[in-house]
């Protein structure tokens, strides 16, 4: 079963627009995929092939030339050789669409293509899927099941694919290639203790003394190992908002995994009534929400979209800010079905911070059926179709 994604909109732009198109993300979210069921003629060459990867890596030039466009270049990071002689080969033809490439390991790859491919390269960012694609392509979703599940395709594209089974071996091949080949890292016991101890932080701000503390490794090892998680696509860490840009570079980020099953399979629970049993539980659907508000800015092209979080020295807080030239769009996550005002606690100290006049709209996120308008000026909406809640023509009424 195909899911179509958001990301082939952007990918058709992209192709008119560049000689280059790279298609980067966590492993098995399906940017082969994306690339092959978009464009079946192109000719496919993945360098995960060790003979292909030694042929490109060896002999760069001849190997670029030797490519019949468009083609589709898989894995690229295993051939950081090639991607100069992209540059000379592209330079001297000028044609557009011409090259598609993918790779899961997002810092090695950018590095190599922001020192040859600048300005000739369009970046798109993949994530596992969003509710929304999901909803689209079965015409429904139960949402529950979505966040214990996630978003990775396999899981949604082919029903034999038992989640409970494949979450173990993703993370095995994920720790024993990714990790690998990023960095070398002496201890993957250590490193496979750090990512279920940042699971339990999921929606929560990062102590990286805490976090070493409990792993039993230096502050810098958790940090270095941070930004593997990070270029692998895995973890995302949001920053604080404030007016001062400076105080936004040192104060404490919020740590976030990038798909809530991998973060609740490593937290040990396969169902929702065990993670309703959880303390984990608010902090999954936070998580959930976080993902589909950055998904929904990504496919739109957004690399680093204008998403931050809000939080006082005297505890009033919200958990996403949009901004918009000094204005702001508010949404606050709440694991209920029947929200209240005391719901309304954090969005209303916003307006008293900033000023009625600055925020342009207020959002409670809650595990409801259908979105609708609460109170008058707060929107209330479940996240799966994220429309509702940032276009403002768009409106649902209970």
């Amino acid at each position: 079963m195909w899911i179509d994604r958001k990301s082939e909109i952007l990918l058709e732009e992209y192709k008119k627009q560049f000689p280059v198109v790279l298609i980067t993300g966590s492993r098995q979210v399906g940017k082969t995929s994306l690339l092959t069921h978009g464009y079946p003629e192109a000719h496919y060459i993945s360098l995960d092939n060790p003979q292909h990867a030694a042929n490109a890596d060896n002999f760069p030039g001849d190997f670029i030339k030797s490519l019949k466009t468009p083609v589709i270049i898989d894995e690229a990071q295993y051939a950081p050789g090639i991607f100069r002689y992209l540059k000379i080969l592209i330079d001297k033809l000028k044609t557009k669409g011409m090259y598609f490439i993918t790779g899961s390991q997002h810092f090695p790859l950018m590095h190599n293509v922001t020192e040859s491919l600048a300005g000739r390269c369009g970046i798109i960012q993949l994530h596992t899927l969003s509710a929304k694609e999901v909803f689209d392509a079965k015409g429904t979703i139960h949402l529950e099941d979505f966040i214990i599940r996630g978003g990775f395709p396999a899981l949604h594209s082919d029903d034999t694919v038992n989640y409970l089974y494949w979450y173990p071996s993703y993370i095995t091949t994920y720790l024993e290639r990714d990790v690998r080949n990023i960095v070398n890292i002496t201890s993957l016991r250590d490193f496979n203790r750090l990512i279920r101890a940042l699971a339990a932080r999921t929606g929560q701000i990062l102590s990286l003394s805490q976090v070493a503390r409990d792993v039993g490794v230096s502050p810098n090892t958790v940090k270095s190992w941070l930004s593997i998680l990070q270029t692998s696509g895995h973890i995302y860490l949001l920053e604080p908002y404030y007016r001062n840009i400076g105080k936004r570079l040192v104060k404490s980020p919020k740590l976030y995994f990038c798909d809530t099953g991998l973060a609740v399979h490593l937290l040990g629970i396969y169902n929702w009534e065990e993670l309703q049993r959880s303390p984990n539980a608010g902090a999954i659907w936070e998580t959930y929400v976080f993902n589909q508000i950055y998904r929904y800015f990504i496919n739109k092209g957004q690399v680093i979209p204008n998403l931050w979080f809000w939080r006082t020295n005297t505890g009033d807080e919200v958990d996403f800010l949009i901004e918009k030239g000094g204005q702001f769009h508010a949404v606050e996550c709440k694991l209920t079905a029947n929200p209240g005002k005391h719901d309304n606690k954090g969005l209303d100290a916003l307006k008293t911070y900033y000023g009625e006049q600055n925020i342009l709209k207020s959002t409670l996120a809650c595990k409801v059926d259908i979105p609708f308008m609460y109170s008058g000026d707060i929107f209330i909406s479940n996240f799966i179709d994220c429309d509702p809640v940032f276009n403002p023509v768009v409106k649902r009424e209970q």
